[in-house]
């Protein structure tokens, strides 16, 4: 198969594109070489085309003979501040239509999307009392207090968190979750209109060698990675006990290979997850063991609006795509505490 495979020189496009040529599939590697993402004056890797996504001229040349599309290319991150905004609709809204809109003139009927879990905002949580629920949000009284796990909006009762499924509500709560959210609805509404089919693969904590170093849009793992090469502890937020999931980039090319080959017609949204759900404060103690560094220092210090806990459901993505990730976090993140980041 022909796969058009944008944001190809990415930490995460890299990978897929490994993954891909492994499979026997000819890639058309798209890249534009975003300071954010490669610092300046990157270099374009070997064989990759520099193209900006919102470049309609450049993208339907390159689409003659495609017969799937792997958009990968997307400003990341939450966003430093509200500034950020017109740059995650610019190049991950606009761009992403365009993509769409060259697509059908081209006659591709095929995209895997590279969504995230952040779509799912705070994540999904169950009060001993009344089930499900969605979460009160958490008050600054209580975070200058010391508690951090939700309350129940109908009783006040601490909530647990469960695992959070595809078919969730989709509550965006960074600029970079609007933008995906924004990009699963043209993609949904795209394959509505010209019947194609669209998978989009929803990213759970991705991290692995390549990932990029401390950034104010890098993943916790390589903050935590960078500190400790600077001789400091890693300095974890609240009480450590976030739970996440934390899934290998190898495991997310992998995915990307199912999604190409499925046949599942329409809109499909799946969970890239390990379905081993980690707390942030083992994470940091993981790389700080695997490093033979400083412990972890628990600060108690809290950032307004991040999420307290979001786990997923990978059950989607094995039954329908054949997914399953191989690489526990345990061995990854020992492998990942001296594996090479990219600048």
């Amino acid at each position: 198969m022909k796969v058009l495979l944008t944001g190809a020189a990415g930490f995460i496009g890299s990978r897929v594109q490994a993954a891909l040529l492994a499979e026997g599939h000819e890639v058309v590697a798209v890249d534009v070489m975003l300071d954010a993402a490669h610092g300046p004056g990157g270099v374009l890797p070997d064989g990759c085309h520099r193209v900006d996504v919102r470049d309609a001229d450049a993208l339907g040349r390159l689409l003659s003979g495609v017969d799937a599309v792997c958009h990968q290319a997307a400003v990341v991150g939450a966003g430093v501040n509200a500034a950020d905004a017109p740059s995650y609709a610019s190049h991950n809204d606009h761009g992403t239509a365009v993509l769409l809109a060259q697509m059908f003139s081209a006659g591709v009927h095929r995209l895997v999307l590279a969504s995230s879990m952040v779509v799912y905002g705070q994540g999904g949580y169950r009060c001993p009392v009344h089930g499900a629920v969605d979460p009160a949000p958490r008050t600054r009284s209580d975070l200058d207090a010391g508690l951090f796990e939700h309350r129940c909006p109908v009783g006040g009762e601490e909530l647990s968190w469960q695992l959070v499924g595809e078919d969730a509500p989709l509550r965006p709560r960074s600029l970079y979750a609007a933008s995906k959210v924004a990009q699963e609805h043209y993609a949904l509404a795209w394959s509505e209109s010209t019947g194609g089919s669209v998978v989009a693969l929803r990213y759970h904590n991705v991290y692995g060698p390549g990932m990029p170093r401390d950034t104010p849009y890098s993943g916790v793992a390589a903050i935590f990675r960078s500190s400790l090469e600077k001789g400091e502890p890693p300095r974890v937020y609240e009480d450590g006990g976030q739970m996440r999931d934390f899934v290998h980039v190898d495991d997310v090319a992998a995915a990307n290979v199912a999604a190409i080959g499925s046949e599942e017609g329409g809109f499909l949204a799946a969970n890239v997850c390990s379905g081993r759900p980690i707390s942030i404060m083992t994470v940091a103690a993981r790389l700080s063991e695997a490093r033979g560094g400083a412990a972890p220092v628990v600060t108690g210090q809290y950032r307004s609006g991040d999420v307290r806990h979001i786990v997923a459901d990978p059950a989607r993505a094995e039954r329908i795509l054949g997914f399953r990730s191989a690489i526990d976090p345990d061995d990854g993140l020992r492998d990942f505490a001296s594996a090479p980041l990219r600048a």
